[in-house]
């Protein structure tokens, strides 16, 4: 920056001042990039003002342009889109960028419109339009689906993603892609587009995925030189279990947060599920009643009346404790926020970051997390992930590669709207990252599904679209095929939700309709921190009312367990590798002690060049226990493609569990562990095969098309409060794969469907990565007397797929106590 800023800068500097800020120069690096007209990626820590860094860059702009009356001229329509992943960061972002504008006096309007926008709204925004609109990736398509909306987007200058990383790697992040590549062909001067990323590894992919290899020569990254105070304090146990599991330790630890709730103005405590906030909520009014009142519940199935109480409250300081899931992650700015308690590992760097930062969200104040462990071995991660913070190691963000349903729906929506002409959009389309290497086969295809339903479906009206008219434009005539449309943008596919209501009025939120398929009247469920006494169901909304039952069951929505992202199973196998070598000290490892000392003494703790592999034998049958450190993801397959090779050796039954840190194959008779080893049992040739034949590929494909048959337009899934029945819908889909199977086994979406059943839902990358990496390893084999304290917490996995939690305590109690008792015999614990 010049010592004497220029006029268009003034402004800027004078409203800093004025909040008694100084501007960070990552800010002012942005401005100047920005007002050279750059396209451009911001990388700086949560809470360092990352927002004012864009907004004043395009205030600024305006100011430069009309240097005489830039307060009080009208702009002339929409100027700038913001798009965010979360609607609750949408509306924390309207108020601080609507407060600069009226601070400044100015003419501007910064509206929202995203899926909580009421129509009446939305039809005002389309006769006036706000000069910013902050909106989602599927309201940003839906408005290219408006018959005017290059007349919308006539005077439109710029386009900024908020959270970058929350999109890419996502189907949102290729419609955003995707929506980026039309924006930029509306107007003769092309439009800025920019970013902004916390936390992201692959930052230079990133800015390519964002902005498309055409726009590189004139972009920029702007790295924010600012090392964010983060204080990370692992709460330790009295005592820690020398047989651990997962999930009995966190509520026991409540005694222990209580002091440091009551210190704290306001804390977040996030947990990495819907259920377990009301579990905690739950346990919270009972053991600490006076707390009624100052501790609120948020996560995405709550009503938005709720969810904005809630939030609304945050900002005001009025409560003490909000229990929430990742609904709170995103940039949402509580400045009343002290601390951040984190229940269990988040399984990730960049998500364990992002909650950090909710405390301190101000630039220069510290960042304070807790991390609680819900079972001992999880200081294991609590430890690694301070490491993360210390080396600046975060998790990459990989693109996807042309999903043909996010495609062929984009298509419909521009045939929807203005209509399109394929050789100009395809121009278009093959300059964003995902589809530059479409091919003319996969591109003609997509064309003829959206006009015939491909070769498959052209007998049936309701998959025929698209009209061709005799100049060519490919457009959408029926009203009804255009409303249908509409209503079903967007990729974010989820179970089919029910909503919930009192019978005497009033919304509460919304569940899975498999869970209230399972109740009968009079049966009691927990929802929104209180327990509800369900009614019947009328017009697909669950009646209930207030009951005062203690004990009731937790719904549970689907999504399944977090896996350890790929970063920190390195991070957690280095620091094993230093305990075994004697090199690791903390906190951390210190209250681990027991375990590793018994662990040690029964088997081995292994270094990075050996894979431990535990066999012995329990009252249950024989146990073979292998720990590759790898993540549940990966070790479900590998346990899948293992038990496969051995099977081939011998006939043999296994029943499976697996952790993210090993897995574990029982079997009811001797396993030949030395005779398949010998037989190369990690070898990667044939993998893709092996895994097919091992976990029914078919079948996970099946699953995975009923969501890529929704995007691309295959099931409607219904009217607003009438959406068609889960069951109906699995029928639909299962209905159209069997068709393509049998008469269209090259139909791309069947192809896909394949694919992300490999890549995406089952990790096969990393699993071949796993497997070259296994291949340079000493496999060490161990025969401990008992289960180790390492093997323990996998077989309390298997036992928790058979029973009731319960039966589950009790038994993993008595399993704790023979262990415990049989190791003092032995003289293993003192």
């Amino acid at each position: 920056m010049p010592s004497r800023p220029s006029e268009e800068l003034k402004p800027a500097l004078k409203w800093f001042n004025s909040k008694k800020w100084k501007p960070f120069d990552f800010q002012k690096e942005v401005w100047q990039a920005y007002l050279k007209n750059q396209h451009g990626l911001l990388n700086a820590p949560t809470g360092s003002g990352k927002t004012y860094a864009l907004w004043w860059a395009v205030l600024s702009e305006w100011i430069r342009n009309n240097p005489e009356n830039w307060q009080h001229k009208s702009a002339g329509g929409l100027q700038i889109i913001w798009i965010t992943p979360l609607r609750a960061l949408a509306r924390d972002l309207q108020s601080a960028m609507q407060q600069v504008v009226d601070d400044l006096d100015m003419r501007w309007q910064v509206a929202l419109r995203t899926g909580d926008t009421s129509s009446s709204e939305r039809q005002r925004q389309l006769k006036k339009t706000p000069e910013c609109l902050i909106t989602t990736p599927e309201s940003l398509h839906l408005l290219l689906a408006q018959k005017n909306s290059r007349q919308l987007f006539r005077n439109f200058k710029a386009l900024v993603v908020d959270e970058w990383h929350e999109l890419l790697g996502t189907k949102r992040g290729v419609q955003t892609e995707l929506a980026i590549s039309r924006l930029l062909h509306f107007t003769q001067e092309k439009p800025k587009i920019w970013a902004i990323s916390a936390t992201i590894g692959n930052i230079k992919q990133a800015l390519e995925v964002l902005i498309g290899q055409a726009q590189l020569v004139n972009s920029t990254m702007v790295k924010a030189d600012i090392a964010k105070k983060l204080e990370v304090k692992s709460i330790i146990p009295d005592e820690v279990d020398t047989f651990p599991w997962a999930g009995h330790m966190g509520l026991k630890l409540l005694p222990q947060i209580l002091p440091i709730i009551e210190k704290s103005q306001s804390t977040l405590l996030f947990t990495n599920t819907r259920a377990q906030t009301e579990i905690w909520y739950q346990r919270l009014m009972h053991d600490v009643p006076e707390l009624a009142g100052l501790v609120a519940l948020h996560h995405g199935s709550l009503d938005r009346e709720v969810r904005d109480w809630v939030e609304n409250s945050l900002h005001e300081g009025k409560l003490k404790l909000v229990i929430c899931t990742s609904s709170l992650d995103l940039g949402v700015d509580f400045k009343p926020v002290e601390t951040v308690i984190q229940v269990g590992s988040p399984k990730g760097i960049a998500r364990f970051m992002q909650r950090a930062g909710r405390s301190g969200h101000q630039p220069g104040a510290t960042s304070v997390l807790y991390f609680l462990p819900t079972n001992a071995l999880e200081l294991l991660e609590s430890k690694a992930l301070k490491t993360a913070l210390e080396k600046n190691i975060c998790e990459n963000r990989l693109p996807l590669n042309k999903p043909l349903d996010v495609l062929v729906q984009y298509l419909v929506t521009l045939a929807v709207g203005e209509g399109f002409y394929p050789d100009e959009i395809l121009k278009q389309i093959k300059n964003s990252y995902s589809y530059q290497y479409l091919t003319e086969e996969e591109w003609q295809w997509a064309l003829s599904f959206i006009v015939e339903g491909g070769e498959t479906l052209g007998e049936y009206d309701e998959y025929n679209k698209v009209e061709i008219e005799e100049d060519g434009k490919y457009i959408v005539k029926s009203r009804k095929i255009a409303m249908r449309h509409r209503l079903s943008m967007g990729t974010i596919v989820s179970e089919p939700m029910m909503r919930v209501k009192y019978s005497s009025g009033g919304y509460i939120g919304s569940v899975e309709e498999s869970f209230i398929s399972r109740l009968k009247k009079g049966d009691s469920f927990w929802f929104a921190g209180r327990p509800l006494i369900f009614e019947k169901v009328k017009d697909l909304t669950a009646l209930v009312r207030k009951g005062k039952r203690k004990k009731a069951t937790i719904p549970r929505w689907s999504g399944g367990r977090l896996p350890l992202s790929g970063q920190l199973s390195d991070l957690v196998r280095n620091l094993i590798d230093d305990i075994a070598l004697g090199k690791a000290t903390g906190v951390e490892v210190e209250a681990l002690s027991p375990i590793l000392s018994l662990q040690s003494r029964w088997s081995v703790i292994p270094t990075k060049q050996q894979l431990l592999i535990e066999n012995f034998k329990s009252r249950d049958g024989y146990h073979l226990v292998f720990y590759p450190f790898e993540g549940r993801a990966v070790h479900e397959l590998l346990a899948a493609l293992v038990a496969y090779r051995i099977s081939q050796l011998t006939p043999i039954t296994f029943s499976m569990a697996m952790n993210d840190y090993g897995f574990e194959l029982l079997a009811d008779e001797p396993i030949p562990v030395e005779e398949a080893l010998a037989e190369d049992l990690f070898r990667t040739e044939s993998l893709l095969d092996e895994v097919s034949e091992s976990i029914n590929a078919t079948e996970m494909a099946r699953r995975r098309f009923r969501e890529i048959a929704t995007i691309a337009g295959l099931i409607f899934t219904g009217f607003p409060g009438k959406p068609i029945t889960n069951k109906h819908l699995q029928a639909s889909s299962g209905i159209i794969f069997d068709v393509f199977q049998e008469y269209d086994p090259d139909n791309p979406l069947l192809q896909q469907a394949k694919s992300e059943a490999l890549y995406q839902q089952m990790e096969i990358e990393r699993l071949q990565t796993c497997m070259h990496r296994i291949q340079h390893l000493e496999l060490t084999l161990t025969r401990p007397p008992r289960a180790t304290p390492f093997a323990f917490p996998i077989l309390v996995d298997r036992l928790r797929e058979r029973l009731s939690s319960e039966d589950l305590e009790t038994r993993v109690a008595k399993m704790q106590l023979q262990l415990e008792e049989y190791a003092a015999a032995e003289g293993f614990l003192k």
